[in-house]
């Protein structure tokens, strides 16, 4: 991540919907729910936005809703919303595993669902306005912008170790379909998949990993990140070794993309389907379109 962090006045759209959400699932009333957004807007106020990222005004606002709700800090917002995403993508499950093993390329086929499921993510709409069902049923009618699958495939030959970063519940479900080929087409390759140390959003944490079977595939483990998204060094130091000594990085997802754009690094792959205009500008990639992009080289400006 860049030492110099900042946000768009172009986001703070985004994180008043975050707000909307937060205090919907926490089911907050009137009063608490106006507290939350103040709560949001002094943060961004007192920053100017400078100095952080749309990350950190998540985490501070995800601690206050549940603060609010008194329901305890265990208090997961979004369980049952990922509960619902995971069934629902488990559902779906067999029919694209078929798809995956019936496919001339199932390698290249694996990564193209495991793109699509990033459809599955209310960080990027409000709660409520997802039809997860519908979109899971038009999966295979996304397309690519960017598909650097050429350079991955390579790279994965060669590599011995894996390290995945996972993003959303219900996602994570096709992420284990594309870990299962990659594991049929490379079975020596070690993998670890990495998932969120707290909830937060509809990010997955281990329970959600556990859920969609992401266990019997590879090993699982907390980045210790408690932000969606990945900023290195708010990261714990077991992650970090890993992502030091990692052959070929996955990275799902918008958060991800945009915590590790700036780590231009060959090693990465980031694979997410482009949600608003500025992930558009800096990945050069119409907005709904889906991408495969390698980091570092050919990087768009």
């Amino acid at each position: 991540m860049s030492t110099y962090r900042q946000i768009p006045a172009e986001c703070y759209p985004c994180v008043f919907e975050q707000m909307h959400s937060l205090a919907r699932v926490t089911e907050l009333d009137a009063e608490n729910g106006k507290l939350l957004f103040e709560h949001a807007m002094r943060h961004l106020l007192d920053t100017g936005g400078k100095g952080i990222v749309v990350q950190h005004i998540i985490r501070s606002a995800t601690d206050r809703a549940i603060a609010l709700s008194g329901k305890g800090a265990d208090f997961d917002p979004y369980r049952a919303i990922k509960k619902q995403s995971n069934d629902m993508a488990l559902h779906y499950a067999p029919e694209f595993r078929n798809t995956i093993r019936q496919s001339p390329n199932p390698l290249q086929e694996a990564v193209k669902i495991a793109a699509a499921g990033n459809i599955i993510d209310f960080g990027a709409k409000r709660h409520g306005s997802l039809d997860i069902e519908k979109e899971l049923r038009t999966i295979d009618e996304r397309a690519f912008g960017r598909f650097d699958f050429a350079e991955f495939s390579r790279r994965l030959k060669m590599a011995a170790r894996l390290l995945y970063i996972c993003d959303n519940a219900g996602e994570i479900v096709f992420d284990r379909l594309f870990i299962e080929e990659i594991r049929r087409t490379h079975p020596e390759l070690q993998i670890t998949c990495a998932v969120r140390e707290q909830p937060v959003i509809n990010d997955a944490v281990l329970p959600d990993a556990r859920d969609a079977g992401l266990h019997e595939v590879a090993e699982v483990i907390s980045s210790g990140s408690v932000y969606p998204g990945t900023l290195l060094d708010e990261t714990s130091e077991a992650f970090r070794k890993l992502f030091s000594n990692a052959d070929v990085i996955v990275s799902k997802g918008q958060g991800n993309f945009e915590t590790l754009l700036d780590v231009a690094d060959e090693r990465l792959f980031f694979i997410l389907r482009i949600k608003c205009d500025r992930m558009s500008r800096l990945s050069s990639v119409p907005k709904g379109e889906l991408v495969l992009m390698q980091g570092g080289r050919n990087r768009p400006s």
